[in-house]
C-alpha cells in the first residue's frame, strides 16, 4: 500500500474521465470568448437610449411609474456593461496569485447588479408612498407613446441576449430582467391610459409600488444562487447524505470524512474529502473510481481526495473539528 496521505486533485468532467495534473491547470480555465460581445454592446446602446427616452418624458410627463421603468432599463444596461467587462476579465488565463482563475467576475458582477436594483426599488417605492397623499397631474398620453416604446426594445434587446443567456448567469440574469421589463411596461401603459381616460392619478404612484415590489422580489430571488456560490456553498439539488453514501458504497473505501462540495462558478463543481481504505486497497485504483463516479453521477469537475490507511492520523488538527458528520 502507498505511503500515508496519499492525494490526488485531479479534474473531472462530466463524462467521468480524468483530467491531467500536469502544470496543476487542471482546465479551470473558463472563457467564452469575444463573439457575443457585439450582441451585448448592441443591447447595451438600445437600453442606453430607452432609458435617456423614458426619463424625459417621465419628467416631462411627471409620471414617477415611467421613470421607474426608465430605472429598470438602465440597471439593464448597467448589468450588461458589467457582464461585459466581467466576460472579458474572465478570459484571462490563471495566474499563481489567482490559480482558480478569473471566473467569479461575473457573480461579482452580478452581486453589485441585484444589489443596486434593490436599492433602486426601494427609493422608487418610498418616492410613489408619499405621491399616494398628493398626486401630481400626469401626461397619459406621453406615458403610453414611451411605455409602448419600452416593449418593443426590451423585446428587441431580449432577442440580442437570448443565445448568450445560456452562457452567462450575468446576461442570463440581464434576459430575464429585459423580459420582465417587458411585463412592467405594460403596466405602465395600462396606468397611462387610466390618467389618460378618467384622470385617475393615484394610478400612477399605485403602478410604481407594484413596479418596485414585482422587480425586488425578482432580484432577491436571483441573488440567491449568486450568494451560495460566492460562499462556497453546494450546489442545489445535491444532498449530502447521498454524496458520502456513493462514496462509501465505492469498492476499496472504508469510510471518509473532511468532505467539501462546492461550486467554483455555476459550471464547474469542486470537491475535496480524505478517504479512509479498506486494508489491501489500492490507494490510485480506489481515487479513480471515487473520480469518475463522482463526475458521472454528481458532475464534480474538480476532485481532490486524500487517501489515509484506517487508524491513521488525519495529519490536520482541525479536520474532525471541522467534519460534519
Amino acid at each position: 500500500m502507498a505511503g500515508a496521505h496519499d492525494h490526488d486533485h485531479d479534474d473531472v468532467g462530466g463524462d467521468g474521465h480524468q483530467g491531467t495534473s500536469h502544470g496543476h491547470s487542471h482546465g479551470l480555465g473558463y472563457g467564452l470568448g469575444g463573439k457575443g460581445d457585439g450582441l451585448v454592446a448592441a443591447a447595451v446602446l438600445t437600453n442606453l437610449t430607452l432609458t435617456a427616452a423614458q426619463i424625459i418624458g417621465g419628467l416631462i410627463a411627471g409620471s414617477v411609474a415611467l421613470i421607474a421603468d426608465a430605472l429598470h432599463n438602465l440597471s439593464d444596461a448597467v448589468a450588461l456593461i458589467l457582464a461585459f467587462a466581467a466576460r472579458r476579465i474572465v478570459r484571462r488565463p490563471a495566474t499563481a496569485a489567482m490559480s482558480f482563475g478569473f471566473a467569479r467576475a461575473e457573480l461579482i458582477a452580478a452581486l453589485v447588479n441585484y444589489v443596486a436594483l434593490a436599492l433602486i426599488c426601494l427609493w422608487l417605492g418610498a418616492a410613489a408612498v408619499e405621491r399616494l397623499w398628493s398626486p401630481p397631474p400626469v401626461e397619459g398620453g406621453i406615458v403610453i407613446l414611451l411605455a409602448l416604446l419600452a416593449i418593443v426594445i426590451n423585446g428587441i434587446t431580449a432577442a440580442l441576449t437570448w443565445r448568450l443567456s445560456k452562457e452567462s448567469l450575468n446576461i442570463r440574469a440581464a434576459f430575464l430582467h429585459n423580459l420582465s421589463d417587458a411585463g412592467t411596461s405594460v403596466a405602465v401603459v395600462i396606468s397611462g391610459l387610466m390618467v389618460w381616460a378618467w384622470d385617475w392619478r393615484l394610478a400612477d404612484p399605485l403602478i410604481t409600488i407594484a413596479i418596485s415590489a414585482w422587480i425586488l422580489w425578482h432580484a432577491l430571488v436571483e441573488v440567491g444562487p449568486v450568494i451560495r456560490i460566492l460562499m462556497l456553498g453546494a450546489p442545489p439539488g445535491v444532498a449530502d447524505a447521498d454524496l458520502r453514501a456513493a462514496i462509501r458504497a465505492e469498492e476499496g473505501v472504508a469510510d471518509l470524512h473532511h468532505v467539501h462540495l462546492w461550486q467554483l462558478d455555476e459550471k464547474r463543481t469542486a470537491l475535496e474529502a480524505h478517504v479512509t481504505l479498506l486494508a489491501g486497497a489500492d490507494p490510485g485504483a480506489t481515487r479513480g473510481r471515487v473520480k469518475k463516479m463522482l463526475g458521472e453521477r454528481f458532475a464534480v469537475t474538480h476532485a481532490m481526495i486524500e487517501t489515509e490507511a484506517a487508524g491513521e492520523a488525519c495529519g490536520a488538527e482541525d479536520c474532525r473539528a471541522e467534519e460534519l458528520h
